[in-house]
């Protein structure tokens, strides 16, 4: 559970202007992370390509690391809803776990310099930013309920077990993530991996 007191950066902004200025701060970071990698994000250069002054950004986002896993959650966040556009295909959970994740690794492997900056920053995190790696946490679990289900969950349909089975799957599928961005394994290892990993956890 998210400790409120760590940090305030994912709290939602009150007004249009902060929700803007938010969203300024996360795209000049993607743009940033993609052209150049984790070390191309610093927080002067956010604060200049969002057009806002650098104690502001500081305000938003305490570090560098703050900001990145914030820009992490928002991406994973962003396919969440992307999922409650479309049928998920498969015939079985399993099957369709493995579809939306292979398709989010595939757009990650696609721009690899962005997602080396995510999840390095991910991997770097320390108890300072529980609130955004809950955000991120909460997010990977919502993904890989809906396609368990094959789309939203009704109400009162979602078990303990359901949430806790997807937070496997998710911590297995993050930690294949760090192990492909840090040159541990390739792109096909990885998905081997994670086939294997469904199917045993999710049992046809």
């Amino acid at each position: 559970m998210a400790n409120p007191s760590t940090s305030t950066s994912t709290e939602e902004p009150g007004s249009a202007a902060q929700r803007d200025r938010r969203k300024r701060i996360l795209d000049a970071t993607y743009d940033l992370a993609a052209a150049g990698g984790f070390d191309a994000v610093q927080m002067r250069a956010v604060a200049e390509q969002a057009d806002v002054a650098l104690g502001t950004l500081y305000r938003y986002f305490p570090s560098k690391i703050h900001l990145l896993v914030s820009a992490l959650g928002r991406q994973f966040d962003e396919a969440s809803a992307r999922l409650n556009e479309r049928e998920i295909p498969g015939d079985t959970p399993a099957d369709r776990v493995l579809y939306v994740l292979k398709r989010m690794a595939r757009g990650m492997q696609g721009d690899p310099k962005l997602t080396e900056a995510l999840t390095r920053a991910f991997m770097f995190a320390d108890s300072t930013v529980t609130n955004e790696i809950h955000v991120v946490g909460m997010a990977m679990t919502s993904i890989v309920t809906h396609a368990m289900h094959g789309g939203e969950p009704a109400e009162g349909a979602l078990t303990d077990e359901d949430v806790a089975i997807a937070r496997v799957i998710g911590d297995v599928w993050l930690s294949a993530l760090v192990a492909w961005v840090t040159g541990r394994s390739t792109a096909a290892e990885t998905a081997a991996h994670m086939e294997t990993a469904v199917h045993l956890i999710l049992r046809d």
